[in-house]
């Protein structure tokens, strides 16, 4: 069987890629972060290395032992509790040093050009699931007001631009008013810090960054997202045409369906 690497980072992400890839015919080799992936991750991969944030020769070196010359990156890494958590080995001390900041996209470009060095090429990781990838339109039963498509169009733009400077990429809009913007707490704390301020009835947009980096770094979305906006009443869902993950595309479409809301894909032309 082809051997393809999978660098698992936190959320469904990871499982939801392993069950696609294997179903391709792939054999799946992880490396699993400590405190941040699913411990499932094991039972749906082949093998699977656990490391601490940081540990990039141990990550480099496990691939290296097992033969692995592609590898993807699924999932993301809680910053916040990197930040506190963060354990580097030599290898990964001396990348750290390196580097010019330690913006996400900073990171991410220098650890597949570290893996590349090494010759382990980072290919994309939506390769077996573009099935859940969305295209442009209304993807539930409920279809947005004027106002709201209105606030769509607006929180597209906004999230453009904070994404520009690597703030976040979700923004929370209500008649015309953002109501928050994500920063590193992630995309669930400013769905529920826009709910708590906007009193429901608010518009959650989420796009890729303008400087993003497709093979390794993509938007996502899924029932999880649904349950957050209807613990806050939330009305709409908008996310980038082609550009976005929908994890668990069928589940979540039933739910927005069950809750009354809207999802929708927009892409960057949309009048």
């Amino acid at each position: 069987m082809p051997r393809l690497g999978l660098i698992a980072g936190n959320g469904r992400f990871p499982l939801v890629f392993a069950k696609a890839a294997q179903a391709e015919g792939m054999d799946i080799v992880a490396v699993a972060h400590q405190g941040e992936t699913h411990p499932e991750i094991a039972t749906v991969v082949s093998d699977v290395t656990w490391i601490r944030v940081g540990e990039l020769g141990k990550l480099i070196a496990t691939f290296q032992q097992a033969g692995v010359s592609q590898a993807v990156m699924a999932g993301g890494i809680h910053k916040a509790g990197a930040l506190a958590h963060f354990q580097p080995d030599e290898r990964g001390m001396a990348f750290i040093s390196r580097l010019p900041s330690l913006k996400d996209d900073v990171i991410l470009r220098g650890v597949a050009r570290e893996l590349e060095s090494e010759g382990i090429a980072v290919v994309e990781s939506t390769r077996f699931l573009s099935a859940l990838i969305p295209q442009e339109g209304v993807l539930t039963k409920a279809t947005p007001s004027d106002q709201q498509w209105a606030d769509a169009r607006l929180g597209f733009t906004v999230a453009k631009e904070i994404g520009r400077w690597d703030i976040g990429q979700s923004v929370v809009v209500k008649r015309g008013t953002v109501l928050a913007v994500e920063g590193v707490e992630g995309t669930t704390a400013a769905i529920r810090r826009g709910g708590e301020l906007g009193g429901g009835e608010t518009v959650i947009v989420k796009v890729s960054k303008p400087q993003q980096d497709l093979r390794f770094d993509v938007p996502a979305v899924g029932p999880d997202t649904v349950a957050v906006m209807d613990e806050v009443r939330a009305s709409v869902l908008a996310v980038e045409a082609g550009k976005t993950l929908m994890i668990d595309r069928a589940e979540l479409l039933h739910a927005a369906n069950a809750h009354g809301m809207c999802v929708v894909a927009l892409s960057a032309g949309l009048p």
